[in-house]
């Protein structure tokens, strides 16, 4: 009988077990699988689950291999566009509705999240980028499955 040698590279198409923890520029971390109570990350590769960057990164990376990649904005949650935030009456939101929160809106593609960054006497100014849009990010990996 041959030795036969699985392969434990990532590539597109496969299941990829890794941990990761997302920083930004100035070193503050903004996400991780290593943060109690998470479990490591599990996605098939090109499904579409992932920001491009990352899964660009994962590339030919092997079981128990480690790396840090730097994923440009483009590459990650897009450019900060200003034509996203817009500023509605203030009765067109919950009374209740503070600085920081998280409201869904209708848009032309469905149901879309905008985050209330101001309340002024004009009306309430909303934003609908990604909070990570704009960022360059980077990642710490760790592969630790590949299937």
């Amino acid at each position: 009988m041959k030795n036969v040698k699985t392969n434990k590279k990532v590539e597109s198409g496969k299941t990829v077990t890794l941990n990761y923890t997302g920083k930004f520029e100035t070193g503050e971390v903004f996400d991780s699988s290593l943060n109690e109570g998470r479990e490591p990350l599990h996605t098939v590769l090109g499904g579409g689950n992932l920001i491009p960057g990352f899964e660009k990164g994962l590339l030919g990376m092997e079981v128990g291999e480690k790396k840090t990649i730097n994923v440009e904005a483009v590459e990650a949650y897009g450019e900060y566009l200003d034509g996203l935030v817009t500023t509605v009456p203030a009765d067109k939101i919950p009374a209740t509705s503070k600085v920081g929160d998280i409201l869904q809106s209708q848009g032309p593609k469905g149901t879309i999240n905008v985050t209330v960054t101001e309340i002024n006497e004009t009306g309430i100014v909303l934003d609908a980028n990604h909070p990570l849009a704009g960022k360059k990010l980077i990642f710490d990996l760790e592969v630790l499955d590949v299937k």
